[in-house]
């Protein structure tokens, strides 16, 4: 029969000392008085002879419960002790069907703290230390991620993430970078949704259906130097150490700039560089391809030649345990100082732009497409790809002669022209 009542409940004190107690209804619910004086209901039983203790919530008297309060209430709610004693019934029925409520409310718990500790930023850090080897750009995708994604996303757990989230840091960066920036973040944030829905049972990423803010037609570029740009930049990167033989050899080799920024001193060897396979951006899309062998020019190799080989340093233009990055600000010293040559700067151009410059210049010397597009690295499709075994670096080394020739004549244009008289 039960015991209590609201007002005896209401009249229950805590004891002398700093000991809480608990009070029985009956049927193993009781009534807990803290040592400061708030009462709760909980639940006592056994579990396989384990005794077991289930909070259902805090008493609420009479006079604080309001017209409004939801009807239906759950476990962790200000009750009554006429909604505790049916909870209390609802929770013996559970027990009898085998099903620990108590259980559940830790499992659900855990939940929710493994929720708050899986935040983007923690996932962001964990798939770049378990995947981020197999990355050609590692090192760059995370700093583009804690610059710009992390400050935003990353306290939020990827649990709770929204699209909406996403959209408004993307909007942030469009409008202060471009539509580019913000599809590359894009892709980022995409590629760390994904691993985690792969590794997850219950996961599912917010941006299915979200579509790059320009399309991949658009994002191709086709930017070529002039004669008149290119000159000027030749002469610019004469003038200023590091960044200026890196811009130099990049156009030199027709290279990728994340290629020729890690350039190790081991890879310089009896007149050629070899590109390791896993720097190579083709291999990570075609497992059979190899290192790269790039045969260099004397140009090339003059550039190289100038360069401090500082013992302990094994980059070619970084004298520390990291390889050359952050383009962006010598770039812009860069930039400023190449504006002073021509009195004007040169409009909409990228490092990158070499690399399709060196391609061109190569064409403008009669240099075979197929010899080219080898120093470019590009795989050779067809049957001529599956067929053909040479390795071309003879080749390859004419090619790369004429592309310095090619360049030297821009640079440095003959001033002996003879201009032949007509017969009459």
């Amino acid at each position: 029969m039960a015991q209590l009542t609201d007002i005896t409940i209401r009249n229950l004190k805590p004891k002398a000392g700093p000991k809480a107690w608990e009070k029985p209804d009956g049927r193993g619910l009781y009534v807990f008085i803290g040592v400061t004086g708030a009462k709760s209901f909980v639940m006592r039983y056994r579990i396989n002879g384990k005794p077991q203790k289930l909070t259902l919530g805090r008493w609420a008297p009479p006079d604080e419960r309001s017209a409004t309060s939801p009807t239906e209430v759950r476990l962790g709610d200000l009750m009554s002790l006429a909604t505790a004693r049916k909870l209390a019934a609802d929770v013996m029925l559970q027990l009898n069907r085998g099903y620990d409520p108590a259980a559940a409310k830790r499992d659900e718990a855990q939940a929710k703290q493994q929720a708050a500790a899986d935040t983007f930023e923690r996932i962001a850090i964990e798939y770049l230390s378990r995947d981020g080897d197999k990355l050609r750009t590692k090192r760059e995708r995370e700093r583009m991620l804690r610059r710009q994604a992390f400050p935003a996303l990353g306290p939020i757990p990827i649990s709770q993430l929204k699209k909406s989230d996403i959209i408004r840091l993307l909007d942030k960066i469009h409008d202060e970078s471009g539509p580019v920036a913000a599809d590359r973040l894009l892709a980022a944030i995409r590629r760390v949704l994904n691993w985690h829905a792969e590794r997850e049972d219950d996961y599912r990423p917010p941006l299915l259906r979200l579509k790059p803010r320009k399309p991949a037609s658009e994002q191709a570029r086709d930017r070529v130097l002039d004669d008149r740009e290119l000159a000027a930049i030749w002469k610019v990167s004469g003038e200023i150490p590091t960044f200026g033989p890196f811009v130099r050899l990049l156009l030199l080799t027709a290279a990728r700039r994340t290629e020729v920024s890690a350039m190790t001193w081991s890879e310089v060897k009896d007149g050629a560089w070899t590109l390791p396979r896993e720097r190579n951006k083709v291999a990570a899309q075609n497992k059979g391809v190899k290192d790269l062998v790039r045969p260099l020019s004397a140009a090339a190799r003059a550039v190289l030649d100038k360069q401090p080989n500082i013992e302990g340093c094994p980059y070619v233009f970084s004298c520390g345990s990291k390889p050359l990055t952050g383009y962006s600000k010598p770039k812009r010293r860069f930039d400023a100082r190449v504006a002073a040559v021509l009195g004007t700067a040169i409009p909409n151009w990228t490092l990158h732009d070499l690399r399709r410059t060196a391609r061109t210049l190569m064409s403008r010397a009669d240099v075979r497409p197929h010899h080219a597009e080898r120093c470019l690295g590009h795989i050779i499709r067809g049957v001529e790809g599956v067929y053909d075994r040479h390795r071309y670096l003879d080749e390859m080394l004419a090619a790369y002669e004429a592309l310095a020739r090619q360049i030297e004549t821009i640079v440095n244009p003959p001033t002996d022209t003879v201009v032949p008289f007509r017969k009459v």
